[in-house]
């Protein structure tokens, strides 16, 4: 096909759910291997980055086109299944086709930038400096670095870890022309493995079971804390690599990536890639273009690593498979782990879900016998579960939301020398600024709910929007100065732990303290081995293994246990498991507190007599009874503007158009305000479709979608379509 006779369909990262049509940068025939190459284009008065996703015929009824300004690429990076897998996601969530293509690219190759090289650095001695080398002066830092590099050719990174301070050294002999840099194929840079530790049987049988596996299957890793998921997970990459295979490994949190990357570094023979939020632009496109080139054997990352390129796949793992961070909650609302289940099927390969407590769609799964469920019901070695102490907090008095059992708790676990997490799982000093004569309290302007007191409640901050202020002097209404932090956050609890124990380190994990590079790592390396105590949120319940941990405090769960939100429940209960089982992870006994007002609550008593499974029936036979997921199929529409009336009327419109191509299994509610109603100063309504059957509910939206596109009050407000939304706000 001639370029003069072809037409380029282009997707362009834009909310638009169709294609434009351009012709050709250049006179060259343009065929099928066209499709997938970035192109960029004018559109308006600007200039956008697109992929081709389509060869047409020209239509002699359409006008003249604009031409597209130039390639990007010699040839299509997204392609094969990675193109197929994107064009089902766009279906799956009825998202615009170039955003979620412009979405599966690192932010540098959105950019309209070159694939950039992937090849690794590595210096050697030129023959000017075997010559000179015995005239080097002995012992000097110019000298050393010489005879390391006459032995062999080293990468950098190899001289990283050989020598401190080595690039001055090398900058003198390079400008005597004694050393020269290379180019090496960073696949070349592979440390030496090392063993693993002893298996038990039944981390031996479900590595047989992925090992035996030909093709797509889904597994489910059902583990306890501490019994050595991921040894089964090294253990599967292994066979992995030596049968020449990619493997891809997921994790929910950036903070989990150093602290999992050195375990496996040290333990695979070859590179471990990362890719995530933390990374620069060009660290994360170098990791896709390794990727892309096959020369990256194990990437790890989080949830946008699910769109790297695999093309020599051969394992995809999904670590804390039920934690809510795979979910994308702004622009494209994709599901990290769903979508790396359709990747495995289009790829063959097995994918591997680990977690001590599975969401309960998973459990469903393996019910059903959609996912093969592998048990580890034991801790791995020697290391016992820990034992778990309730207690009652009505009517006893409380410092910084502590009783005084959990003070000596504490003290005694140190006297041990042992150490101790208090988990809060809500940052900054309190979740409210209270006036104690009139009942005045500090809100957020933005978004109507309290401002968290920070700084001992000297600073005040939004943590939707945000929105910050120093605390008043004096209360706005009353003038009283009797303005008092009313809660307990983990500031908070620092400074009294502090105060309590001065002769141990006390070290506060959370969001405001970890926001350096590296920073969770550095804390705990502080910690190390001796006595202290580690205050933290939700980011120390995931895959941290704290091996000298030996008591848990959980304090501020009684919120949790009356939220209206269904999966409540479910976030609550995984979340009191998973900080429950940092402890007792080595050979010290482990013991957990919960302090409660309501210590005879059915989720407390359930979870601690029966365990998380038990826990997950009962709310399985309830969700089921309510007509919730995983029982039914749910998506949701959102809307939001300055002013209230626009989004109403938008979803109002959007409710009388999906109506007529809804089947009788398909349900709408709303619209109605959303449950925060206000935030960052827009105004929130959404609509929610309910099916039973998850055909009957596509088949409404994609009826429905094109024409709500195209209403006149879709352009007066911001809205999104959420499919498989796991949170209703």
């Amino acid at each position: 096909m001639s370029a003069a006779a072809s037409v380029l369909r282009i997707a362009l990262p834009l909310p638009l759910p169709q294609a434009f049509d351009y012709l050709p940068p250049d006179t060259d025939t343009v065929g099928a291997d066209a499709v997938g190459r970035r192109v960029r284009v004018p559109f308006g008065p600007r200039e956008l980055v697109g992929t081709v996703v389509e060869i047409a015929p020209t239509d002699p009824q359409v006008g003249d086109l604009r031409t597209a300004l130039a390639w990007l690429d010699p040839e299509p990076l997204l392609q094969g299944e990675l193109l197929a897998s994107l064009r089902w996601l766009a279906r799956y969530t009825q998202a615009p086709l170039g955003e979620v293509l412009a979405t599966a690219l690192p932010a540098a190759l959105r950019r309209g930038e070159p694939l950039p090289d992937t090849h690794a650095w590595a210096w050697q001695l030129t023959e000017a400096g075997i010559e000179a080398l015995p005239g080097l002066r002995k012992n000097s830092r110019p000298r050393r670095l010489a005879e390391h590099l006459h032995a062999a050719v080293l990468h950098e990174d190899a001289l990283d870890r050989l020598l401190d301070g080595w690039r001055t050294p090398m900058r003198s002999l390079a400008a005597r022309g004694h050393v020269e840099r290379l180019a090496v194929p960073a696949s070349s840079q592979a440390p030496l493995p090392h063993p693993g530790p002893a298996l038990n049987a039944e981390q031996r049988a479900a590595i047989e079971s992925v090992r035996a596996t030909d093709g797509f299957a889904p597994f489910l890793l059902d583990g306890v804390t501490g019994s050595g998921k991921t040894e089964v997970y090294l253990q599967a990459i292994a066979d992995c690599l030596a049968r020449g295979k990619q493997a891809l490994v997921l994790v929910p949190e950036i903070g989990l990536t150093p602290q999992l990357l050195a375990r496996f570094r040290s333990r695979l023979g070859v590179p471990v890639h990362a890719s995530h939020s933390g990374l620069n632009d060009n660290e994360r496109a170098r990791t896709w273009a390794a990727a892309w080139r096959g020369e990256a054997r194990v990437i790890v990352g989080t949830r946008s690593a699910a769109f790297v390129p695999l093309p020599d796949a051969g394992l995809i793992v999904v670590d804390e498979e039920h934690d809510a961070s795979y979910k994308q909650q702004d622009g494209i609302h994709y599901h990290a782990r769903d979508f790396v289940l359709v990747r495995g099927k289009a790829l063959e390969v097995p994918v591997l879900l680990g977690s001590a407590t599975p969401s309960l769609e998973s459990l469903y799964n393996a019910r059903n016998d959609r996912y093969r469920l592998l048990r580890l019901s034991r801790r791995a070695g020697e290391a016992k579960p820990p034992q778990v102490r309730v207690i009652d907090v009505r009517k006893r008095a409380l410092q910084a939301g502590l009783s005084q059992q959990v003070l000596d708790a504490v003290r005694a676990a140190l006297d041990a020398g042992g150490q101790v997490l208090v988990f809060r799982n809500r940052r900054g000093y309190a979740p409210v600024l209270l006036c104690h004569d009139c009942g005045w309290s500090a809100r957020c302007p933005r978004c109507d709910t309290p401002l968290t007191a920070h700084n001992g409640g000297r600073r005040l901050q939004c943590h939707h929007c945000g929105y910050r202020k120093l605390s008043p002097p004096a209360c706005p209404d009353c003038a009283s100065l009797a303005l008092q932090p009313q809660g307990v956050g983990t500031e908070r609890l620092e400074e009294l732990l502090a105060e309590q124990f001065t002769d141990v380190p006390v070290l506060r994990i959370d969001r405001g303290s970890t926001r350096r590079k590296d920073a969770l790592e550095k804390h705990l390396h502080e910690l190390a081995d001796r006595p202290g105590i580690l205050i933290g949120t939700q980011m120390l319940a995931k895959g941290h293994d704290l091996p000298h941990l030996t008591l848990v405090v959980v304090v501020g769960i009684d919120e949790g246990l009356f939220s209206a939100d269904f999966r409540a429940g479910e976030r609550l209960a995984q979340l009191l498991v998973q900080v429950a089982g940092r402890a007792g992870r080595a050979g010290k006994p482990g013991e957990v507190v919960l302090q409660t007002h309501h210590p005879e609550h059915p989720l407390l008593q359930t979870l601690i007599r029966g365990g998380y499974h038990a826990f997950a029936e009962q709310e399985l036979e309830q969700r089921e009874a309510a007509g919730f997921p995983p029982f039914a199929h749910l998506a949701l529409l959102r809307a939001e503007a300055k002013h209230a009336g626009p989004p109403m009327d938008f979803l109002r419109a959007a409710r009388d158009t999906l109506l007529p191509a809804c089947a009788e299994q398909v349900e709408l509610s709303g619209p109605l305000p959303a449950p925060m109603p206000l935030r960052a100063g827009m105004h929130r309504t959404q609509l929610l479709l309910s099916a039973s059957s998850r055909r009957e509910l596509h088949a409404a939206l994609e009826a429905a979608m094109p024409k709500i596109h195209a209403l006149p009050d879709a352009r007066k407000t911001r809205w999104s379509l959420d499919v498989d939304p796991i949170d209703l706000y």
